[in-house]
């Protein structure tokens, strides 16, 4: 199988200090790759080799078959990027800097229409130095795109971005995957990674910690509960016949359930004259993601 991106053991060393170790993941074309992990967790160095700005200290990268580090001229003109590092000159304008980087391709795509999908059409004459944060990043991103890149590779890309910048962006990364691009997402939005992953790949301390569809990350079907008072979960636990844990101010966690727990866990908690405020069926990928990292420190330092 001919995959659109592979790494191989990657590793990344400066100096002594290993920012990156034994990484290994592949990404067809038409699926997304969110890459999530705490400051520190090598997302960026990961992002910065696959581009060719970094060289691989051992292990390989490969986009398209090709080497980024050797190929690095032909992976600027078919991969599409945007990094935390970097910006535009002062006075130039959306509109400006679009036309002038579409002069490097040989088929770009319509700098309008990509100011009308990103909704920068109310700033696109505005110089960068007076955009706000979130119309700079959804710049970033129209350049990205400019080339009709089969693979992007995005660092950060809803960094600054407000809600409805959000649903933009995600409507449009959602339109690149099924034209086929394969796409690498880092971030800390966990709703992004909900919203457009096909695939997460968490990172801790330059390793990965897991990687899996979102279901398989969420893991097994659990009961979440968010009480009016607080609650002896010893107790809750003997009443319902199930291990109860709790979670912090007020919520529990039922992790052996049936069909039939939801009901006999309301009628329990109403029993001991208290209340549920919220309940569900399933864990937020934030709290599988949080779990997730406590349990590959917690190897780590064993």
């Amino acid at each position: 199988m001919s995959y659109a991106v592979e790494v191989n053991t990657l590793g990344v060393k400066f100096g002594e200090v290993v920012a990156v170790a034994d990484v290994s993941f592949t990404l067809s074309f038409g699926e997304i790759l969110v890459i999530l992990g705490p400051n520190g967790a090598g997302k960026t160095t990961t992002t910065e080799t696959l581009l060719g700005f970094r060289r691989p200290s051992s292990g390989s990268v490969r986009i398209m078959g090709l080497d980024p580090s050797t190929h690095h001229a032909e992976i600027v003109e078919r991969v599409g990027a945007l990094l935390q590092r970097g910006g535009v000159w002062s006075p130039m304008s959306p509109r400006q800097v679009l036309a002038l980087t579409s002069t490097y391709y040989a088929a770009p795509r319509d700098g309008d229409e990509l100011i009308e999908e990103l909704a920068l059409s109310d700033c696109a004459d505005t110089p960068w130095r007076r955009l706000s944060g979130g119309e700079q990043q959804r710049t970033l991103l129209a350049l990205a795109l400019l080339g009709r890149p089969r693979v992007l590779i995005l660092d950060e890309p809803t960094a600054a971005v407000d809600p409805e910048g959000h649903r933009v962006a995600r409507n449009l990364l959602h339109r690149e995957r099924e034209r086929g691009c394969a796409l690498i997402l880092t971030t800390h939005e966990l709703a992004d990674a909900e919203a457009l992953a096909d695939r997460i790949l968490i990172m801790n301390a330059g390793r990965i910690a897991a990687q899996g569809s979102l279901a398989e990350l969420q893991g097994g079907a659990v009961v979440i509960i968010d009480t009016a008072h607080p609650l002896d979960p010893e107790v809750l636990s003997r009443d319902i016949k199930l291990p109860v844990v709790s979670q912090g101010r007020n919520r529990y966690l039922i992790s052996e359930t049936n069909d039939e727990t939801p009901l006999q866990v309301t009628l329990a908690v109403h029993a001991l004259g208290n209340a549920i405020r919220a309940l569900r069926t399933q864990e937020s990928l934030e709290e599988r993601y949080l779990a997730l990292l406590d349990a590959d420190r917690a190897k780590g330092s064993a």
